[in-house]
């Protein structure tokens, strides 16, 4: 199987031209070329395919092999290799995804190749049996919840993935993540699991967080978990609509649109290295 390696500020896949190979069982692939040991390593595997209604498609894999929504900083890397490899002449590309439509905009740098992307993540999804979580509330906002006996303040967001997003005033830097993040992400409040946010508040235009993502546990950066974390400071008071979302691979800006109700993310994509691995 002929692969790219690639990452959105850290966030990086194994990516797969669709057009050309044949994954029969792409959640297996996944769990093998993402071990960082015997494997390529990866937080997961993408599959960018044809699509019947846009000009890409897109599916992908964590590295326990489960089949994701979407991925914001995948979505970007999407749009780099099919710009960079000739798939496409487009700057602006549709990406289907089990999450939606996406728009991509392409940013050029000065060798003609894609520097940066720009992706419309549509509209926030904030109804609880949509997210999914379990709450009559209209919207979870600082809702109250007990992980290994501490109680934390969550909100709900879904960018077409589940997010709870926790403010703290302890240090993200030093927070036992790799501990507490599998007791969110499997609380009986997520009937679907949950990507989990700890976010540190700098300013009014600027927030640190950390990310405990589902079947992969702690990632350098999520772009969905970017804009649901961006979502939730509006929500909350503690942010204008456009921020900086510092993370461990790097920085995102992310704007909530008020006219068009959309989210708007924008970051580096970059390519790693090709190869091929006998799956």
């Amino acid at each position: 199987m002929q692969f790219t390696k690639m990452h959105g500020i850290s966030n990086d896949y194994v990516y797969v031209n669709g057009f050309k190979e044949t994954v029969a069982n792409p959640g297996e692939v996944a769990i093998k070329v993402s071990d960082r040991h015997t494997g390529i390593g990866s937080d997961g595997l993408v599959l960018i395919l044809p699509s019947e209604t846009c000009d890409f498609r897109m599916r992908m894999f964590n590295a326990d092999g489960s089949e994701a929504e979407m991925c914001g900083n995948a979505s970007r890397c999407v749009g780099k290799y099919v710009y960079d490899n000739g798939l496409t002449t487009k700057t602006s590309v549709t990406l289907e995804t089990k999450a939606g439509v996406k728009i991509l905009n392409l940013h050029l740098g000065a060798d003609g190749k894609v520097e940066s992307v720009t992706v419309d993540m549509g509209e926030p999804i904030l109804e609880p049996g949509l997210v999914p979580v379990v709450s009559s509330l209209k919207q979870v906002v600082s809702q109250p919840i007990q992980v290994l006996g501490v109680d934390y303040k969550f909100t709900a967001v879904s960018m077409g993935n589940p997010h709870a997003v926790i403010f703290m005033e302890q240090s993200v830097e030093d927070f036992p993540l790799e501990k507490i993040g599998p007791h969110f992400e499997n609380h009986e409040f997520f009937p679907r699991r949950t990507n989990t946010e700890f976010v540190n508040i700098i300013d009014r235009q600027t927030l640190r967080m950390r990310v405990w993502e589902r079947g992969a546990g702690e990632t350098m950066a999520c772009g969905t978990g970017a804009c649901g974390t961006a979502v939730a400071a509006i929500l909350n008071g503690i942010t204008d609509r456009k921020v900086t979302i510092k993370l461990n691979g790097g920085d995102l800006l992310i704007e909530w649109d008020e006219k068009t109700n959309h989210v708007f993310m924008t970051g580096g994509a970059t390519t790693v290295f090709t190869g091929s691995i006998d799956v």
